[in-house]
């Protein structure tokens, strides 16, 4: 029986998708994955330029497409204090990088029916079962006053993977009576930003579920605790602690022996760390002490990592949740994920891509910001590409498109990081020779 020479092709192409992703992102020559390695190399002549300014202090840059290393590359130094040259095995403060993995883990419990998306948080979390909305009222000279009022509905675990079930962050929120009770819960603190990690879980449960919601449940999206609250789901559903359960259903399966919610003593060398002052304002660089067990996994903002062990995450997911063997989740829960979950029925108090790039044109999925069109936005990418990023300047994209993948791990927590976030992402686009 004869095949037609393109059934042959499509067959070699997929053979080829296949053994390059059985390749567990082995480094490849750029041109073998359709990159320029010239062009490539335009990656280290800006970003050794801008350390040499001290703009930040160094940065681990990895490019991965159809599964094999195309890029992979560490600039400057990991510690200013000591001197002490950036390594591919820096271990980084993620930040808001934190929730794609919570959120993964969140969903491995749906796979199992130990949880429903539409489930209301208060079945694990009976404190949030009559909670209230803050509703601000301004008076014709425009001072503002806040009722509360019974929320329309419970927020739901669903509401929690896409940040609409009505929580904040203080550090961001214009409401003054939610800033406020977030700061007598103890979960928004002025003098270290997004810093939740110093209550037990208990106490941070309790605590959060007195302050009221900025919105009604399902009506806006606002960035915010919600994946804290979701790591205790997390612990409810399964029964056990969320780095536990993280790890042993996350994290080990794919062999990320260095991602965790605090760096062990023995490995606190391999810590990176931002310069003192931010360059462009001269404010003290603040961030997490992650040197000592937290009292609470931080969902949202807790967690510390490499570039490898990220990129394999990411792998994972492009791969449609499954990577060496090991499957963490369904193709079709990565899909669900990716997807758009707000609608044109959900606005955004500020759009995500605003919020992590400075552009238009993204929406928002569970745990991910996700790519509406190839247009639109302000920097390269392709329709239903997915990312997020950390306060302190971590970055990574997925663009199932061209099956490539791009993780950014700096210690720069100033207002410019967006900046080098889009300047990565351009010059890697810039590198594409073959983008079927």
């Amino acid at each position: 029986m004869k095949r037609s020479t393109g059934a042959l092709a499509c067959i070699a192409a997929l053979l080829a998708t296949t053994v390059a992703w059985a390749a567990s992102l082995e480094p490849v020559k750029p041109e073998d994955a359709g990159f320029s390695s010239e062009r490539l190399g335009r990656i280290g002549q800006v970003f050794k330029q801008l350390i040499g300014q001290d703009k930040f202090p160094g940065a681990v840059l990895l490019v991965a497409r159809n599964g094999r290393l195309v890029y992979s590359e560490a600039f400057g130094l990991q510690d200013r204090a000591t001197g002490k040259p950036m390594g591919k095995d820096a271990i980084f403060r993620i930040y808001s990088m934190t929730k794609p993995l919570v959120t993964v883990a969140a969903m491995t419990l749906m796979e199992e029916g130990k949880l429903e998306l539409t489930d209301p948080i208060s079945k694990y979390l009976p404190q949030f079962a009559n909670v209230q909305v803050s509703v601000p009222k301004a008076d014709p000279y425009g001072k503002i006053t806040y009722t509360l009022v019974p929320a329309d509905r419970p927020p739901t675990v669903q509401d929690l993977m896409r940040h609409t079930a009505g929580l904040a962050y203080g550090e961001i929120t214009g409401n003054a009576q939610v800033k406020e009770a977030y700061t007598k819960a103890g979960v928004f603190k002025p003098d270290m930003d997004y810093n939740a990690r110093d209550l037990t879980p208990d106490e941070e449960v309790e605590n959060l579920s007195k302050a009221p919601l900025v919105h009604q449940p399902g009506t806006a999206w606002e960035y915010s605790l919600a994946v804290d609250v979701l790591g205790r789901v997390v612990e409810k559903a399964s029964g056990m602690p969320l780095q536990d359960y993280l790890a042993e259903h996350v994290l080990k399966p794919l062999d990320m022996k260095d991602t965790g919610f605090y760096v062990p003593k023995d490995q606190l060398a391999r810590l990176a760390e931002p310069l003192p002052n931010d360059p462009e304002t001269g404010k003290p660089n603040k961030v997490l002490d992650v040197s000592v067990p937290p009292k609470n996994a931080s969902g949202g903002a807790g967690g510390v990592s490499t570039a490898t062990d990220y990129m394999r995450f990411a792998q994972m997911l492009l791969n449609g949740g499954e990577l060496d063997g090991a499957r963490v989740l369904s193709p079709t829960t990565v899909k669900l994920m990716t997807s758009d979950s707000l609608g044109p029925d959900i606005p955004g108090v500020v759009e995500p891509g605003m919020l992590l790039l400075g552009v238009k044109g993204y929406t928002f999925g569970l745990g991910f910001g996700v790519r509406k069109s190839d247009g639109l936005a302000g920097v390269p990418g392709s329709a239903g590409e997915y990312m997020w990023a950390g306060a302190a300047g971590t970055y990574f994209w997925v663009d199932p498109k061209l099956r490539l993948v791009g993780v950014m791990m700096t210690q720069f927590p100033g207002p410019s990081r967006p900046y080098y976030r889009k300047l990565f992402k351009q010059l890697v686009y810039a590198a594409v020779t073959d983008a079927d």
